[in-house]
């Protein structure tokens, strides 16, 4: 398995996508409390990667396209079965992803995303973090979608 960002990994042929989620995107960036400027989708694809790690999550398709399978994640922690896209939006590291309209695909994601955010968790802390919609949308209306 290799991961390609914070919400997407490849095994073998096969793309997989964390259904509902959007990580950061891979070359946005965001300043960190001592003032350097960090990669803001490395930070979601290395805590994607501590949660598979430790986690070692079980995953089952809820959806596919032409070259996606979307997938729904169940970590363990403990006794307690988690939603890995959960943990990863709750944690401040991944967001609700949205549809062509602006709506979250699963609306209870967006929901968790406005507490991380209002508690300023994970990336939310700084500043000048950009949802990544906002970016994707950008690019879509000027031509260049590249997620």
């Amino acid at each position: 398995m290799t991961l390609e960002s914070g919400d997407s990994w490849r095994d073998g042929e096969r793309h997989f996508r964390l259904y509902g989620v959007q990580s950061c995107l891979r070359g946005t960036t965001y300043t960190d409390r001592t003032g350097a400027r960090r990669d803001c989708g490395e930070a979601s694809l290395a805590i994607l990667a501590a949660y598979i790690k430790d986690t070692s999550p079980l995953c089952a398709q809820v959806a596919q396209s032409a070259e996606t399978v979307f997938v729904s994640c169940y970590a363990t922690i403990g006794e307690d079965r988690l939603d890995l896209a959960n943990l990863m939006i709750s944690a401040g590291f991944a967001f609700a992803s949205l549809d062509e309209r602006g709506l979250p695909y699963h609306a209870p994601y967006a929901v968790v995303e406005q507490a991380a955010r209002d508690k300023k968790v994970g990336l939310w802390q700084f500043d000048d973090v950009q949802h990544p919609a906002i970016l994707l949308g950008q690019s879509a209306n000027s031509g260049r979608i590249s997620p």
